[in-house]
């Protein structure tokens, strides 16, 4: 045990002195949204409340809440979100989140999966707060959960290094057409991060092949990747779930404009499969028909982001205009403002 706590330790440090300083650090959020943001969805309690979901907290929500409390600067913010986590999230043996937490339910705890995408956000989140903010406590808690993901979600098969969405239910034997993955979780900025605070190559790998996943993802007439995918054999959209593009998706596009990964062949195919009627959309992948056009603000950035990233098409009013609804459409359109002000000002 020592020596695992000294590993943690050493490769904390590491990270420390490897990432860049952030003494100044430019506030991407602006922080009267970033109040509007807090006012709808942030619990006094530190929970981030999902209310397009049940009002329903997750560590997806969490890791969201802590990376743009830091993008809006906001220490006390980012302390009061990861108070709440690390004391009602952080109660599995291997390091990871439970990704659900219901306030009605008694307990509320009432899945103890873990979800890796909402581990990445936080590990991410903790990471770069705690290097701007020379907080050792945050490093060093960001590196127990990258090593946690590494050891427990990121595994090997068919060639490829593979995000599994979740520790149990994705492989075999309890899924016949495992493994099972989410094109979505992989947050493809995190994971040079997560490579400092826990080293291996197997990081490197995984974000290649999840790049070259999503390439290669194109189901039906619009040629967009599954929600939930199997990789048994030849990839296909998994059993159990709808063959569809949908919610989770949708940010692929934004995440990978985040990462600096500016694919116009890549990126106009998603934005061009996924829009319907100027708007991201759920699509039926068998026959390409749209099941849902996503007309709030936060998706409709998405494509945005991409005209913005590919084109230098300014932002329309309404991308620029912040008024929280929802969760989720409300927290892709921070992230997404918040990439637009760091590195295409000229979009604003």
């Amino acid at each position: 045990m020592k020596r695992i706590v000294a590993t943690v330790l050493a490769c904390a440090l590491a990270f420390a002195m490897a990432v860049e300083p952030l003494q100044a650090q430019q506030v991407l959020v602006d922080p009267k949204a970033w109040a509007a943001y807090k006012v709808q969805f942030l619990d006094p309690s530190g929970r981030v409340i999902d209310n397009g979901n049940g009002n329903i907290s997750h560590s997806e929500g969490q890791g969201y809440g802590l990376l743009l409390a830091y993008l809006a600067n906001s220490p006390a913010d980012f302390e009061q979100i990861w108070y709440f986590t690390r004391t009602e999230l952080l109660l599995r043996d291997d390091g990871l989140a439970v990704w659900k937490w219901d306030p009605l339910a008694k307990p509320h705890v009432t899945d103890t999966n873990n979800a890796s995408d909402g581990d990445m956000l936080i590990a991410y989140a903790l990471a770069l707060a705690g290097t701007s903010w020379n907080r050792s406590d945050y490093i060093e808690a960001a590196a127990r959960m990258a090593q946690a993901l590494l050891s427990e979600a990121v595994v090997e098969a068919g060639g490829r290094t593979l995000l599994l969405p979740g520790v149990e239910g994705f492989t075999p034997p309890g899924r016949r057409d495992g493994p099972v993955v989410n094109p979505s979780y992989w947050i493809f900025e995190a994971i040079p991060v997560m490579a400092l605070l826990a080293p291996s190559d197997r990081w490197q790998k995984l974000s290649d092949d999840g790049l070259a996943l999503v390439k290669s993802l194109q189901f039906g007439p619009r040629k967009l990747p599954a929600e939930w995918v199997s990789l048994a054999r030849r990839p296909a959209p998994a059993e159990g779930f709808d063959a569809e593009f949908a919610y989770n998706a949708v940010r692929i596009p934004l995440y990978l404009a985040r990462a600096g990964i500016t694919d116009k062949a890549l990126l106009s195919r998603l934005q061009d499969g996924m829009t319907a009627d100027g708007a991201p959309a759920t699509i039926d992948l068998a026959t390409g028909s749209v099941k849902t056009v996503l007309a709030d603000p936060g998706y409709r950035i998405v494509n945005d982001v991409v005209a913005c990233v590919l084109n230098g098409k300014k932002l329309p009013p309404t991308a620029r205009q912040f008024l929280p609804a929802l969760y989720y459409p409300s927290t892709l359109q921070l992230l997404g403002l918040a990439l637009v002000v760091k590195k295409h000002p000229e979009c604003l």
